[in-house]
Protein backbone atom coordinates (compact mmCIF):
# COMPACT_ATOMS: atom_id res chain seq x y z
CA UNK A 1 0.00 0.00 0.00
CA UNK A 2 1.60 3.06 -1.00
CA UNK A 3 1.34 6.56 0.75
CA UNK A 4 -0.81 8.79 -2.11
CA UNK A 5 0.86 12.21 -1.19
CA UNK A 6 -1.48 14.22 -3.55
CA UNK A 7 -4.40 13.06 -2.08
CA UNK A 8 -3.21 13.45 1.21
CA UNK A 9 -2.29 17.48 0.50
CA UNK A 10 -5.61 17.67 -1.19
CA UNK A 11 -7.13 16.13 1.70
CA UNK A 12 -5.29 18.44 4.14
CA UNK A 13 -5.82 21.45 2.53
CA UNK A 14 -9.67 21.03 2.18
CA UNK A 15 -10.02 20.47 5.68
CA UNK A 16 -8.34 23.64 6.60
CA UNK A 17 -10.00 25.15 3.89
CA UNK A 18 -13.76 24.09 5.28
CA UNK A 19 -13.01 24.68 9.04
CA UNK A 20 -10.58 28.31 8.78
CA UNK A 21 -12.81 30.11 11.01
CA UNK A 22 -12.91 27.25 13.56
CA UNK A 23 -11.01 27.98 16.76
CA UNK A 24 -10.24 24.79 17.74
CA UNK A 25 -8.51 22.86 14.86
CA UNK A 26 -4.87 22.76 15.97
CA UNK A 27 -2.47 19.92 14.67
CA UNK A 28 -3.92 17.78 16.96
CA UNK A 29 -7.42 17.58 15.74
CA UNK A 30 -6.53 18.22 12.29
CA UNK A 31 -4.61 14.69 12.55
CA UNK A 32 -7.34 13.05 14.30
CA UNK A 33 -9.98 14.19 11.46
CA UNK A 34 -7.33 12.37 8.82
CA UNK A 35 -7.39 9.74 10.62
CA UNK A 36 -11.18 9.64 11.14
CA UNK A 37 -11.83 10.49 7.42
CA UNK A 38 -9.32 7.71 6.22
CA UNK A 39 -10.74 4.80 8.54
CA UNK A 40 -14.47 6.29 8.01
CA UNK A 41 -13.44 5.63 3.85
CA UNK A 42 -12.09 2.54 4.92
CA UNK A 43 -14.87 0.91 6.50
CA UNK A 44 -17.03 2.19 3.49
CA UNK A 45 -14.79 0.64 0.02
CA UNK A 46 -12.15 -1.32 2.16
CA UNK A 47 -9.01 0.83 1.38
CA UNK A 48 -7.43 4.26 2.96
CA UNK A 49 -8.39 7.15 0.78
CA UNK A 50 -4.79 8.72 1.37
CA UNK A 51 -2.70 5.15 2.56
CA UNK A 52 -1.11 7.39 5.23
CA UNK A 53 -0.06 5.10 8.37
CA UNK A 54 -0.97 6.20 11.53
CA UNK A 55 0.52 5.89 15.02
CA UNK A 56 -0.96 5.61 18.37
CA UNK A 57 1.22 8.03 20.60
CA UNK A 58 0.44 9.59 24.37
CA UNK A 59 -0.56 12.69 22.98
CA UNK A 60 -3.09 11.22 20.53
CA UNK A 61 -2.73 9.82 16.55
CA UNK A 62 0.61 10.89 15.11
CA UNK A 63 0.03 10.34 10.81
CA UNK A 64 3.39 9.07 9.90
CA UNK A 65 3.74 12.24 6.74
CA UNK A 66 2.05 15.08 8.21
CA UNK A 67 5.42 16.91 9.64
CA UNK A 68 6.80 16.45 6.17
CA UNK A 69 4.05 17.04 4.27
CA UNK A 70 3.10 20.14 6.31
CA UNK A 71 6.71 21.29 6.36
CA UNK A 72 6.76 20.75 2.38
CA UNK A 73 3.66 23.33 1.91
CA UNK A 74 5.19 25.52 4.10
CA UNK A 75 7.87 25.57 2.18
CA UNK A 76 6.67 26.31 -0.57
CA UNK A 77 4.09 29.07 0.37
CA UNK A 78 0.91 27.45 0.47
CA UNK A 79 0.45 27.14 4.31
CA UNK A 80 2.06 28.81 7.24
CA UNK A 81 1.87 27.94 10.94
CA UNK A 82 1.12 29.93 13.97
CA UNK A 83 1.35 29.15 17.15
CA UNK A 84 -1.57 30.45 18.89
CA UNK A 85 -2.80 31.08 22.53
CA UNK A 86 -5.50 28.55 23.12
CA UNK A 87 -7.26 29.20 26.78
CA UNK A 88 -4.17 27.99 28.82
CA UNK A 89 -2.01 26.61 26.19
CA UNK A 90 -0.18 26.93 22.66
CA UNK A 91 -2.48 25.59 19.74
CA UNK A 92 -0.35 25.27 16.70
CA UNK A 93 -2.77 26.50 13.75
CA UNK A 94 -2.23 25.47 10.31
CA UNK A 95 -3.74 28.51 7.75
CA UNK A 96 -4.14 28.42 3.91
CA UNK A 97 -1.82 30.97 1.63
CA UNK A 98 -4.39 30.80 -0.77
CA UNK A 99 -7.84 28.86 -1.24
CA UNK A 100 -7.64 25.43 -3.15
CA UNK A 101 -9.63 24.30 -5.63
CA UNK A 102 -9.77 20.63 -4.55
CA UNK A 103 -12.26 18.27 -5.66
CA UNK A 104 -12.93 14.92 -4.55
CA UNK A 105 -15.49 12.30 -6.33
CA UNK A 106 -18.70 12.03 -4.83
CA UNK A 107 -18.33 8.99 -2.57
CA UNK A 108 -14.72 10.52 -1.33
CA UNK A 109 -16.40 13.78 -0.69
CA UNK A 110 -19.37 12.59 1.05
CA UNK A 111 -17.26 10.35 3.72
CA UNK A 112 -15.18 13.76 4.33
CA UNK A 113 -18.10 16.37 4.41
CA UNK A 114 -19.74 13.60 7.23
CA UNK A 115 -16.71 13.33 9.04
CA UNK A 116 -15.87 17.02 9.53
CA UNK A 117 -19.35 17.65 10.41
CA UNK A 118 -19.77 14.73 12.81
CA UNK A 119 -15.90 16.26 14.58
CA UNK A 120 -14.76 19.06 13.59
CA UNK A 121 -16.26 20.68 16.66
CA UNK A 122 -14.22 18.86 19.31
CA UNK A 123 -11.07 20.40 20.56
CA UNK A 124 -8.09 18.47 21.10
CA UNK A 125 -8.67 16.82 24.43
CA UNK A 126 -12.17 15.60 23.52
CA UNK A 127 -11.37 14.56 20.15
CA UNK A 128 -8.28 12.67 21.81
CA UNK A 129 -10.79 11.26 24.04
CA UNK A 130 -13.22 10.12 21.55
CA UNK A 131 -10.31 8.52 19.61
CA UNK A 132 -8.94 6.82 22.16
CA UNK A 133 -12.08 4.22 22.58
CA UNK A 134 -12.85 4.05 18.69
CA UNK A 135 -11.42 -0.19 18.37
CA UNK A 136 -8.42 0.50 15.83
CA UNK A 137 -7.07 3.12 18.09
CA UNK A 138 -7.96 1.04 21.15
CA UNK A 139 -6.64 -2.15 20.20
CA UNK A 140 -3.11 -0.75 19.08
CA UNK A 141 -0.65 -0.17 21.48
CA UNK A 142 1.66 2.96 22.14
CA UNK A 143 4.29 3.41 19.74
CA UNK A 144 2.55 1.18 17.10
CA UNK A 145 0.48 0.93 13.78
CA UNK A 146 -3.42 1.69 13.46
CA UNK A 147 -4.64 -1.17 12.19
CA UNK A 148 -7.52 0.27 9.86
CA UNK A 149 -8.83 -3.44 10.09
CA UNK A 150 -10.24 -2.70 12.98
CA UNK A 151 -12.95 -0.71 11.74
CA UNK A 152 -14.72 -4.10 11.62
CA UNK A 153 -15.52 -4.22 14.96
CA UNK A 154 -17.01 -0.66 15.33
CA UNK A 155 -20.36 -0.13 17.25
CA UNK A 156 -22.97 1.87 16.51
CA UNK A 157 -21.56 5.15 18.12
CA UNK A 158 -18.13 4.63 15.63
CA UNK A 159 -19.60 2.91 12.70
CA UNK A 160 -20.76 4.62 9.05
CA UNK A 161 -21.83 2.01 7.60
CA UNK A 162 -25.66 1.95 6.77
CA UNK A 163 -27.52 -1.10 8.43
CA UNK A 164 -30.49 -1.74 6.32
CA UNK A 165 -33.28 -3.80 8.11
CA UNK A 166 -35.70 -6.11 6.69
CA UNK A 167 -39.55 -5.36 7.36
CA UNK A 168 -40.88 -8.29 7.89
Amino acid sequence: MKFDEDTYIDLLLYILSRSYNKPNIGKTVLCTLLYFIDFNYYEQYGRLLTKETYMKSKKGIKPKHFSRITQELIDRNQLFLRKEPYYNRTIHRYRLAVIPQVKFDSDAAAIIDSSLEKLSHNNATSISKYARNDPPCHIARLGEKIDCRYVLLRNREYSTRKLKVKNK
